[in-house]
């Protein structure tokens, strides 16, 4: 089959398109004929080994929507030729964390493309309980673009922040595939959003998409004074971090006393210091966040169907062109997710 893979950790020149045996699905796997992959940020980490020893050549990708080609043994559901969207995150399933439903705090918790091979092919077996049917409403290329940004986008805000409806919210770079996520989860929860970009052209889009206010950090770098004086000075009640070390001071400054701070990258520098005494005196929560449970991944899925929610796509090239849909990834131009057709 074909697939989109790296044999050596790298820059972009390392991704090569090659034919790579047909993966097979194992005791209680399935095999998803890939229809669709959307690109992450993390598959930059992974092929520039960041992250976890790589069997090579490895198959990057983690988001994919497809038809379930084949069952393997003690699988049962779906059924074969379902139309599905794959849930990236691996756990054990039996530890004291996955009985509580808390998956992604799993000792061996791990993901499609990074902790086995991923999705940028034509084929990728995959625990069969990791798939789910495809929303209706959603193409292929859409459904793809669906399940990292905004698994991780409803972890941090529903299930760790606790975002209620009325409450502000400040989300750094909507340029961004989770962080646009979080724009349409925050909106269809009932708050009030305010965005941050250097870009004109991505605020004015994000505004489009429901963003209440909109900064542009190069032209106003106080982004911490610009949140407080939209919310009378009070600041905001969720601070959304995609970035990490480079606006950490800013979310201290931004959100309000007894605010909540949840962070998922580090794009921006992964080392911070923090004011201990403004942490305790303000009576500030910050979390960290990881893609989400099963749960939540079902509860995504489920408000996404009921809204009629479609996730902001960029791009789509085929898989022949993974290159230059890294590439183009990697230069930060693009407002929302750039998809990979593949069959």
């Amino acid at each position: 089959m074909k697939a989109a893979v790296i044999h050596e950790h790298g820059g972009v020149d390392k991704m090569r398109i090659d034919e790579v045996p047909r993966p097979k699905a194992a005791q209680g796997e399935a095999l998803l004929q890939v229809r669709a992959a959307a690109l992450n940020h993390l598959d930059v980490w992974v092929r520039r080994g960041g992250r976890a020893k790589l069997r090579m050549p490895h198959v990057l990708g983690s988001d994919a929507a497809g038809t379930v080609a084949e069952l393997g043994p003690g699988a049962s559901a779906p059924q074969v030729g379902d139309a599905v969207i794959l849930n990236p995150g691996l756990s054990c399933g039996s530890c004291e964390f996955c009985n509580r439903g808390e998956h992604s705090l799993c000792a061996s918790f791990g993901l499609v493309g990074l902790n086995r091979p991923g999705t940028y092919a034509e084929f990728v077996a995959v625990p069969a309980a990791n798939l789910l049917p495809k929303p209706p409403h959603l193409s292929f290329q859409e459904a793809a673009a669906l399940p990292m940004a905004h698994a991780t986008a409803w972890r941090m805000l529903m299930a760790r922040a606790g975002l209620r409806a009325g409450e502000t919210v400040l989300i750094h770079g909507i340029g961004g595939g989770i962080a646009q996520a979080g724009l349409q989860l925050a909106r269809l929860a009932g708050a009030e959003v305010v965005v941050t970009s250097s870009s004109d052209e991505k605020l004015r889009r994000a505004k489009e998409l429901g963003a209440h206010h909109a900064i542009n950090y190069k032209a106003a770098p106080d982004v911490a004074g610009e949140v407080r004086k939209l919310t009378g000075g009070r600041g905001a009640d969720v601070v959304m971090d995609t970035v990490g070390a480079a606006t950490w001071e800013t979310n201290f400054a931004a959100v309000r006393k007894g605010g909540r701070i949840v962070h998922c990258g580090v794009t921006g520098g992964a080392a911070a210091q923090v004011n201990v005494q403004t942490l305790y005196w303000n009576q500030i929560a910050v979390m960290g966040s990881t893609l989400g449970s099963r749960e939540d991944f079902r509860a995504m899925l489920r408000a996404v169907i009921a809204a009629g929610l479609k996730p902001v796509i960029d791009s789509v090239l085929p898989l022949d062109e993974a290159r230059k849909a890294a590439e183009r990834m990697e230069g930060g131009g693009q407002f929302g997710k750039i998809v990979l057709t593949i069959a």
